[in-house]
Parts: C-alpha cells; structure tokens; sequence
C-alpha cells in the first residue's frame, strides 16, 4: 500500500502544472503593473477586498469614552503599586515581578494587538488596544513617569511633522542603539 501512495505521489509530482492564461477584460482604472507570479486577470480576494472597504469608510465611534479613564487608571495602578498587595493586586504583582517583567508584557500586548488589526478584527482589536494601554501605564508607573508627562510631549509634538520631528532628535540616540534603522 505504500509502495501505491509513493508511486501516486511521484506521478503526481511529474505531471507539469498548466498556466492559467490572463483573462482580458476591461478594467475602469488602469492596472498596475504585477509580478509575473500573478496572472494578469487575477481578482483581489474577497477577505481583502472587504478589508479595503471597511479602511475606507468614515470612522464611526458607537461607544462614548473619556480620556480621563487613562489618568484613573494610572492612579489605579500607583495605589496598587504603593499597596504592594501581591496577593489582591494583579498589577502589585506584575510590578513586584520587575521591570524585565512589566516590559515583556506590554511588547506581548503590543503584538496581540497588531495581529489582530492585520486580521481586521476591529472588536479583538478593541480589546487588546484596552490590554495594551493597561500594560503601558504600568510601564509608565514602573518607570515613575505620570500621564502628564507624556501629554506634554504630544502636545509639544502637536502641529509638527513626524518626519522633522525624528530628524530633530539627538544622533546619541542612534549610537546609544547601536542601529541605523532609526532615523
């Protein structure tokens, strides 16, 4: 019987597989030139095509929040850090754990909530943006930073290019990095 799988598989294997010829049909816009592996009549998936549509539409925000949530939790997480209630506190426990620690969950967060957005799952995405901007206030109360601080550089940063502001940050930091990917 294995000798039949093999024999079937080694046929398999041999037949040369036909090139589906591009189709020609009339597109409104003009198409962009393709990479040879894709046939020139080939159609964007259905998944992508939904994908494109719904990052065109206007963004419609159903749920009322406040910004302010970000300060009572920060003042949340100070209290449980000065509690150092291990035992009640998930974030006294986290940050008892260490900076390595509190770091490592916010760039785990970080990655769940980027797989999620390339998945377009706007409600996960929802969900771990929530995770994300928890574990960084912990980074943030870790570090001893207050919310404050980090408004102020925004609005420093406000009205200003992204380009000409990381042209206008000190090289040390790039040698600090020991990489040339920043800028």
């Amino acid at each position: 019987m294995a000798k039949e799988v093999k024999k079937k598989t080694a046929k398999a294997k041999s037949k040369p597989v036909a090139a589906k010829k591009p189709t020609a049909k009339a597109s409104p816009r003009k198409a962009l030139p393709l990479p040879d592996s894709i046939p020139a009549g080939a159609k964007p998936r259905k998944a992508a095509l939904k994908a494109e549509a719904r990052h065109l539409e206007p963004l419609h925000v159903a749920a009322k929040g406040d910004v302010a949530v970000l300060r009572r939790l920060w003042d949340t997480v100070e209290a449980r850090r000065q509690s150092g209630d291990a035992a009640q506190s998930h974030s006294a426990r986290l940050l008892a754990r260490g900076t390595p620690k509190v770091a490592q969950k916010l760039g785990e967060e970080a990655v769940e909530c980027v797989i999620e957005a390339i998945q377009g799952n706007r409600a996960a995405t929802v969900l771990e943006s929530a995770d994300l901007l928890y574990h960084l206030i912990v980074v943030w109360v870790d570090a001893g930073i207050a919310p404050e601080e980090v408004w102020a550089e925004l609005e420093r940063r406000e009205g200003i290019s992204g380009i000409v502001e990381k042209a206008s940050r000190p090289k040390g930091i790039v040698r600090a990095a020991e990489t040339t990917k920043l800028p």
